[in-house]
């Protein structure tokens, strides 16, 4: 029997990786951690999640300082924003989460952490620094990096990534966003709100592709009341840089175009970092769209894995924590775990945010599903309209049975809300049951009860049941037959 010198060897110290490499060692195998960079925590924490929702929040709280009239307070000029302040915040945060990250606390677990570029020799074998390392299994977990689109000229300009965005010295005083997916959006909304004029290009004909065009309209008439631009349907052609300023050329209804800003952010997706670990020796099949994998995240090589950004599946830090834990079943508990994606949830922290799970209408007109929509507005919510949020939407997809297919939040702490719907759709939990339920008054998440009872009015309140309640207890119907118009008597 082949020895090794660990038991597993994770590539990657993302959500993905730090979840396996905490439950392996937890549960008395012998760990390895690799990371390419100095730090753990990996896109989320360095160059995502926490810092781009601390700049929005920051954004937040600037643009409500000059909304006082909205609630009854004295109109506020505050002035402008120093951007140096918020990166010294964004990086503030970033470490005091980073202790939770930390060599220290992977150490004391058990998990041997070591920084480098790792690559393949064979199947069970890395090289690092010059020396090899092996493994009995494995786990590819490295992430994914901003993509680079073919556009002419690109090259040789400099512009703004998510790796670059939120270490700028200074708040450009324009800026042209490639690309209008959730990064994208939201960084539009909270840079313009920061001073910062934004142009938005997107090639499709919506903003929020994946969504269903309905919803994402919603976002994008708050982001134009705002004084964000948004030109959709349009192709970019060609990038230069003159005097200092960036020109951005793009096609339109076959007319060409030009949009000139201080600087440019390319937000056009994201490239599976599948070309750095010579894969290839391990005999790991993979595409540029990332590795990979069955239905237990296992590769072609059924003792390595991969989870997280690197297979293309669903590019979420909660994902990559999700199907970390079904590495961990399936390689080293042993126990047989198949990812389940029906119900992952997705959110944009825009202003209302946009959260989702399951499927959209497009979805279930493409698969050929009979369906229904309920939507509540939440101009309709005490608690919404109390906080100043008129815009914004429920709406739940049902199948021909009244099972829920989808669920889409527009409005205020939206991925919140989502969290309900979570429990219910994944607990198997009736529709019925949450219309009974008791929600505190007034709060945002009686909008979820509220829809749920709008579907199962009809039944309470109409049909064979109402004529059944009549009959048996001679009840008279209406009492009331006032109109507008009439004198109260």
């Amino acid at each position: 029997m082949a020895t090794y010198d660990y038991d597993i060897g994770i590539i990657g110290a993302g959500a993905a990786g730090l979840t396996v490499a905490s439950g392996a060692a937890q549960i008395g195998a012998r760990t390895l951690l690799v990371e390419k960079r100095d730090k753990l925590g990996g896109d989320c924490l360095h160059f995502g999640c926490v810092p781009s929702k601390t700049l929005i929040k920051s954004a937040h709280v600037y643009h409500h300082m000059k909304s006082g009239p909205r609630f009854g307070l004295p109109q506020m000029d505050p002035p402008p924003v120093d951007f140096a302040q918020i990166r010294t915040r964004i990086r503030s945060v970033i470490d005091t989460i980073q202790v939770h990250d930390s060599v220290e606390r992977f150490c004391s677990l058990g998990v041997q952490v070591k920084f480098g570029a790792a690559t393949f020799v064979d199947e069970h074998t890395i090289s690092l620094h010059n020396a090899t390392i092996s493994a009995d299994k494995w786990v590819i977990a490295a992430g994914a990096r901003p993509g680079a689109p073919a556009i002419d000229g690109l090259d040789t300009v400099s512009f703004q990534t998510n790796e670059t965005l939120f270490s700028m010295d200074r708040l450009p005083d324009s800026m042209v966003i490639l690309g209008a997916g959730p990064v994208a959006i939201e960084m539009a909304q909270a840079l313009n709100r920061l001073g910062c004029a934004v142009t938005v290009i997107q090639r499709s004909g919506q903003i929020l592709s994946g969504e269903d065009r309905d919803m994402a309209d919603i976002i994008q008439s708050v982001l134009e009341s705002e004084g964000v631009t948004i030109i959709t349907g349009a192709q970019v052609r060609r990038v230069s840089e003159q005097s200092g300023s960036k020109e951005v050329a793009y096609e339109t209804n076959g007319e060409e175009r030009t949009v000139r800003a201080e600087d440019i952010l390319v937000a056009l997706g994201r490239r599976a970092n599948v070309d750095t670990m010579a894969l290839e020796n391990a005999g790991v099949d993979y595409t540029k769209r990332g590795v990979g994998v069955d239905s237990k995240l296992r590769t072609n090589q059924p003792h390595i894995y991969a989870c997280g950004d690197i297979t293309g599946l669903y590019q979420f830090t909660h994902a990559a924590g999700y199907e970390g834990g079904v590495v961990l079943s399936n390689a080293l508990f042993r126990f047989p775990r198949n990812t389940d994606y029906t119900w992952m949830p997705r959110a944009t922290y825009t202003d209302p945010e946009f959260a989702a799970m399951g499927m959209t209408e497009a979805e279930c007109r493409d698969d050929g599903v009979d369906y229904d929509v309920w939507t509540e507005d939440f101009a309709e919510n005490d608690r919404s309209l109390a906080e100043g949020y008129e815009v914004g939407r429920l709406k739940l997809i049902v199948d021909s049975k009244e099972r829920p297919l989808g669920v889409q939040i527009i409005g205020p702490n939206a991925g919140e809300l989502l969290g309900e719907w979570a429990a219910v759709l994944n607990g198997g939990i009736r529709l019925s049951s949450l219309a009974s339920m008791v929600h505190a008054y007034p709060t945002l998440a009686e909008i979820n009860k509220k829809i749920a009872s709008d579907i199962m009015a009809p039944k309470v309140f109409g049909g064979l049941v109402k004529k059944g309640v009549n009959f048996l207890f001679n009840y008279r119907g209406r009492a009331c037959e006032w109109t507008r118009g009439m004198d109260e008597e």
